[in-house]
């Protein structure tokens, strides 16, 4: 029998509703990994599997070619106290297709699946292609995409689905999140206290709020710096000897997080000490081939502010995908059916501009 489109965005849709009914949040991924190898085996396709991340190497894989990965994830959120609508229950109302991971990420994944097979049998592309379902993409867990990376072979460029509405992010901020510390003196509040840590917070919020980085980006802006957090004391008698910050800095791709580590520990005027810094920026050129071809179908480019599996790769890589990344994590989540057929039809003809 013949793959056609149709019947690759039917089955891509019957899989979605599947993934959808299948509770799997970050770390239970179990059954919807099980789905998806099913779904690829079906088209005769060879997949591999390490933990919950299913993938797979096109047919003619040849190490002699550059190397494109297809990403998405198969792990959702666990769903808001506002749904109306059982999270679980998949249905279509007035052309939505509702339930939780619809939107962020089944639709992409599956459009990215239906293409992947499309380009499966195919001879004589100019790249090889690796498709990865990946899981713990929502708390970038250890065993989400960065367990995978290191026992594949190098990517040279890379597709992550992510909600887009089908336009190519060719930026993404990363995200570095700081512990902060004002000091001050403990003291009775009963006491004259010259050195108040809430008192002496006041300067370092005014300085937070009027921080600016100098490098600023064409694809993303400025970095942003916010605070998001504040603790102190816990007696009404008391001063308390700190106040405690939270920081969230969102990088764009001027800086590494390490520099923008070292520049706020050097001139804050309190003390910072970053969580993590492994989720840096991502971009690709915007004359990338990749980027070239989605242009030519008149998608639009822009700079994402939203973190993805795009902070665990080294490569280039572009955020691309049906749906709408504002209905993300919200309640009764949905994707138009429409959209993911568009999808599909637009991953194809990106890549076939692409490959030839």
């Amino acid at each position: 029998m013949k793959i056609t489109q149709d019947i690759l965005t039917e089955k891509a849709i019957e899989l979605l509703k599947k993934l959808i009914s299948t509770p799997s949040f970050s770390g239970e991924e179990v059954k919807t990994g099980d789905a998806i190898e099913q779904f690829l085996q079906g088209f005769g396709v060879a997949t591999k599997r390490q933990y919950n991340n299913i993938y797979a190497f096109n047919k003619h894989f040849d190490e002699s070619k550059p190397t494109l990965l297809l990403n998405s994830h198969h792990d959702t959120v666990k769903p808001n106290s506002a749904y109306t609508k059982d999270p679980f229950d998949a249905h279509i109302e007035d052309g939505k297709l509702y339930g939780l991971g619809s939107n962020d990420a089944g639709g992409c994944l599956v459009s990215l699946l239906a293409t992947f097979v499309h380009f499966y049998e195919k001879k004589d592309l100019s790249h090889n292609i690796i498709m990865a379902a990946t899981g713990e993409e929502e708390d970038a867990g250890e065993k989400s995409i960065r367990a995978l990376l290191p026992i594949l072979p190098n990517i040279d460029v890379a597709i992550v689905g992510e909600p887009t509405l089908m336009d190519l992010a060719i930026a993404e901020k990363g995200l570095v999140v700081f512990d902060a510390v004002v000091d001050g003196t403990p003291s009775h509040a009963a006491h004259p206290n010259g050195n108040n840590a809430i008192y002496n917070t006041i300067e370092v919020l005014q300085w937070l709020k009027d921080y600016s980085f100098d490098k600023v980006s064409d694809a993303l802006g400025e970095v942003k710096l916010t605070t998001t957090q504040i603790n102190a004391g816990n007696q009404h008698n008391v001063v308390p000897g700190h106040v405690d910050l939270v920081i969230d800095v969102r990088v764009n791709d001027c800086y590494s997080n390490q520099e923008i580590a070292d520049i706020l520990q050097k001139e804050a005027p309190c003390k910072m000490t970053p969580r993590s810094l492994r989720l840096n920026s991502s971009c690709i050129d915007p004359d990338h081939d990749l980027v070239k071809s989605g242009l030519a179908l008149g998608r639009k480019t822009y700079g994402s502010p939203t973190l993805s599996d795009q902070a665990a790769l080294s490569c280039q890589s572009v955020k691309l995908g049906p749906g709408d990344s504002t209905r993300s994590h919200s309640a009764n989540e949905y994707i138009f059916v429409n959209e993911i057929e568009e999808g599909i039809d637009i991953y194809i003809k990106t890549l076939t501009g692409f490959l030839q």
